[in-house]
């Protein structure tokens, strides 16, 4: 079986590169992230021709989260309660034998503005929500871009950065009670010294450079860990794909037996 994650940036402009994506690499279940758009403009159709069933929490011109998967999945809530000011930004589905979420945490935009502390606030929220499905012997994933370096080896800077948004301890603590729940990086732990990137941005040739974030995770219980094969953040499609752009991050992948 085979999960990931993708923050598609917009999937109007990003349909195309799905496609294409979805035939070469073939998950069974995957999170999307920052689609963009509405309910009623999400194209199950041209998903379905792809052999894929969605189920999305859209907004208008923002946000907007979905579950990708080969078989039809099931609702279990859309949206993040008590955080509904902070847009569309989590869907969870039973599809697969998992209880599967996926999340597009705040930016935060930078230390001193004022969605950092609300950025925060929405890490507190998500931890208490998540808390209800984490049960011993609960497959259950919680994937998405988390908008956190949780450690050094997890940013391009050569010196850890703490202090600048991404990086900091605040951000960091709020990471690891997601991980002190009973949850595991699927990534760091198969490969636990490893730098790898899922972002880079746009301008001034960062991906060329490999100056990049490790920002979009596969979080999973200890049930879905003894499963795991392999993980694989896939770059390949951080490139031009038959003249398509790619969006800024590459999709995360994982293998489970």
């Amino acid at each position: 079986m085979r999960i990931a994650t993708w923050n598609i940036n917009g999937l109007n402009a990003r349909l195309d590169f799905l496609l294409h994506w979805l035939d070469a690499r073939k998950p069974d279940v995957v999170g999307l992230q920052e689609l963009k758009l509405e309910d009623d403009k999400f194209p199950h159709r041209e998903l379905q021709a792809a052999g894929y069933h969605a189920l999305a929490h859209g907004q208008k011109a923002w946000n907007g989260v979905a579950v990708l998967s080969r078989e039809p999945g099931e609702v279990v809530e859309r949206g993040l309660p008590g955080q509904e000011d902070f847009g569309a930004r989590l869907v969870t589905a039973r599809v697969g034998g998992l209880t599967f979420t996926t999340i597009y945490c705040p930016n935060g935009k930078s230390v001193g503005h004022e969605d950092f502390p609300r950025k925060l606030a929405w890490y507190d929220s998500l931890t208490a929500h998540v808390s209800g499905h984490v049960r011993e012997g609960e497959p259950f994933v919680l994937c998405g871009d988390f908008n956190v370096c949780p450690e050094a080896v997890d940013s391009w800077h050569q010196e850890d950065p703490t202090g600048r948004i991404f990086h900091t301890a605040e951000e960091r603590r709020r990471f690891g009670k997601l991980l002190d729940l009973g949850l595991y990086d699927l990534f760091r732990f198969r490969y636990p010294q490893e730098q790898k990137f899922s972002w880079w941005d746009y301008r001034a040739g960062s991906f060329h450079k490999n100056l990049g974030l490790r920002i979009d995770f596969l979080l999973a219980t200890d049930a879905v860990r003894k499963r795991l094969q392999d993980v694989e953040i896939d770059r390949e499609y951080r490139k031009k794909k038959d003249g398509l752009i790619a969006s800024d991050h590459a999709p995360v992948m994982a293998e489970l037996a």
